[in-house]
């Protein structure tokens, strides 16, 4: 394309390390020199004079974060809680919401390995069954997996949680479909949001979860600190915050109008947690700028050729088997591959780093060993052809 940006030039202005090849957004993105600087000068106002800060300038930029973040991912500002992170979002729901027992809570077989962990809490409390359903990982059509997650729905299925994009190897799920599924059949949905900001194309009305968290400080360089608990239609009042402090008691009367917090009363009973650093929600408008001024569909563009770089080079290698479909819907910009049985994992994990100075995810799978790639705009083909190297060498 004749406009494509200059991507040496967008790497420059990433905050990188120039020894280290970063091929990890999946896991931690990091910040864009803007995204930096405005939450540098956004705490360096709340460390000089704190009452100011948080009584006069937080809560018109607070409100405007909210309303920049809704209108990016698709969603009504008036049900968007800012959180610290996507665990904090999926323990609001597994903390707040009442689920009738007998029952069970229904997840797939390629959930984080923490969230897993917290339904299991969930169900031990509540005294429900916690079941896990195995996905197609390798579907060729997204219709395989719907299919698969409406058989595994029974009549005592009473929430399911699945993730937008799997942790372990990149597929993304056809999120909106899967939810018309188990609204048809009376099932609640929490979805996982944690990679999709600014990788999928994300509408939240659209997709209709009844609950759906995410994190900004992946894909979409924000700061660490800040994510976010969508609240879909009707799941306004199903839930109990966290913790009780000042925004216990909302106005009635006015819940869903703009208060003098940057919030409303409603959004106040779940996101107020008493004194804390904000300035990483109030940042997140910088971080989407950055990329909006870089075109997000050029990103896109420029994230596949490296996604199709990445499986060029590392599908075969050393027995090396990729496990992340190819369907354009299926997959996003990390590329997991199958570690052969041999594998010295604590040789790769080290050797990556030294000499290599790679940064490469290696997740443990109940079948085997994967490593990850996850490429961003930033990334270059040099620093995909020094992962092949470091493995060729390592394995």
């Amino acid at each position: 394309m004749s406009d494509e940006p200059d991507w040496v030039k967008a790497r420059r202005e990433m905050l990188l390390d120039s020894e280290v090849a970063n091929l990890n957004t999946g896991s931690f993105g990091p910040l864009p020199r803007s995204v930096f600087d405005r939450v540098t000068q956004l705490r360096h106002r709340l460390a000089e004079e704190p009452m100011d800060f948080l009584l006069r300038q937080l809560p018109p930029l607070l409100w405007e974060a909210r309303e920049r973040l809704a209108k990016f991912v698709g969603a009504d500002p008036t049900r968007l809680i800012f959180t610290v992170n996507v665990t904090t979002a999926v323990n609001i729901v597994a903390s707040g919401l009442t689920l009738a027992a007998p029952g069970e809570i229904l997840i797939t077989d390629h959930e984080y390995g923490a969230m897993h962990w917290c339904w299991e809490r969930v169900a031990q409390r509540l005294g429900l069954t916690l079941r896990t359903f195995p996905l197609p990982i390798l579907a060729e059509d997204p219709q395989e997996i719907v299919a698969a997650t409406a058989q595994a729905i029974t009549p005592r299925t009473r929430l399911l949680f699945f993730s937008h994009v799997l942790s372990p190897t990149g597929l993304v799920l056809p999120a909106k479909e899967i939810c018309a599924e188990a609204r048809r059949r009376s099932v609640l949905t929490m979805v996982d949001g944690a990679h999709a900001p600014g990788m999928a194309p994300l509408n939240l009305e659209d997709i209709g979860a009844d609950f759906y968290g995410a994190n900004c400080h992946k894909w979409l360089l924000a700061p660490t600190g800040s994510g976010f608990l969508y609240l879909g239609r009707g799941s306004e009042d199903r839930l109990q915050p966290l913790q009780v402090s000042w925004g216990w008691k909302p106005s009635r009367a006015r819940r869903d109008q703009q208060d003098r917090f940057g919030s409303t009363g409603r959004i106040r009973f779940y996101e107020f947690e008493g004194v804390r650093d904000y300035c990483p929600w109030m940042a997140v408008p910088a971080a989407i700028d950055f990329q909006a001024a870089l075109g997000f569909e050029a990103i896109r563009e420029r994230n596949e050729k490296l996604v199709r770089y990445v499986r060029q080079r590392l599908d075969g290698l050393c027995g090396l088997t990729v496990t992340t479909p190819r369907h354009p819907s299926l997959h996003g910009f990390m590329t997991a591959f199958r570690l052969p049985e041999t594998t010295n994992i604590h040789k790769l994990r080290d050797g990556l780093w030294e000499p290599f100075r790679v940064e490469a995810a290696l997740v443990d799978r109940p079948d085997r060993w994967l490593i990850r790639s996850s490429t961003h705009f930033y990334n270059t083909e040099a620093e995909i052809d020094r992962l092949a190297a470091a493995i060729r060498q390592l394995l």
